[in-house]
């Protein structure tokens, strides 16, 4: 099958919410702040260090310590990243459906590169993952569309030829930017966001296991734009 299948990775193939919820309690203890419950931090997750240090310790980007406070938070994250995070349920077996069928998949993620590539090594995604495309690997990130295109170059795809698969709002703009079909992953951490038909995602998914339904309806042009699942 002549098709490219990208994910976003935290909140899409792996739940990475209880290792980064960890290490934001870990920086409130620090400064003397008891814990947050891990419900609250949980949907700050595809937010990275900086939504997180904003929920956890009331810290924005214009703060005169943030850069010291996210280069901790990072380090920190790094150094327990793998403790706590799992694959969703239904994501082996769905990229293991891809695989079979044909269909090159890749991963497309605002995480750093030098974190999320341990990270997908550590979950077994590597050996199958046609291309792995960090926050840094590209001068944007998305919502910008060039991580996007970045991917379907590495990997020979026409942007029209490519889905991208995300729970966060800036995944579906970033897709749709690049020309590609999208994916809302509603068991992610946009779960409990009333807004998801307002994205104007092409589909929209509430189980992993749920997106090789999606991926077979598309792949045979039988989508009509937006056009959710009922799953």
């Amino acid at each position: 099958m002549n098709k490219l299948v990208l994910f976003d990775f935290d909140g899409t193939l792996a739940d990475s919410a209880p290792d980064l919820a960890a290490t934001a309690n870990r920086m409130r203890k620090e400064h003397g702040l008891p814990d947050l419950p891990y419900e609250a931090l949980r949907p700050y997750a595809s937010h990275g260090a900086r939504g997180l240090l904003k929920v956890a310790l009331d810290i924005n980007t214009d703060h005169p310590n943030y850069a010291q406070l996210r280069a901790q938070f990072l380090q920190d994250y790094n150094d327990h990243m793998t403790e706590l995070t799992y694959l969703f349920e239904g994501v082996a077996p769905m990229l293991k459906q891809l695989e079979q069928a044909g269909y090159t998949w890749g991963i497309v993620t605002n995480k750093l590169e030098y974190l999320a590539l341990p990270l997908i090594r550590h979950l077994g995604l590597e050996a199958g993952c046609a291309v792995t495309v960090g926050g840094d690997t590209t001068q944007h990130t998305k919502p910008h569309p060039a991580p996007l295109l970045y991917a379907a170059e590495k990997t020979g795809f026409d942007p029209k030829d490519c889905l991208y698969v995300g729970d966060d709002l800036r995944d579906i703009q970033a897709g749709q930017a690049a020309g590609m079909a999208t994916m809302i992953a509603a068991y992610g951490y946009c779960a409990q966001d009333d807004s998801l038909s307002t994205w104007q995602a092409d589909m929209t998914v509430h189980h992993a296991s749920d997106i090789w339904e999606g991926v077979q309806r598309w792949a045979n042009g039988q989508l009509s734009r937006p056009s959710p699942l009922a799953c």
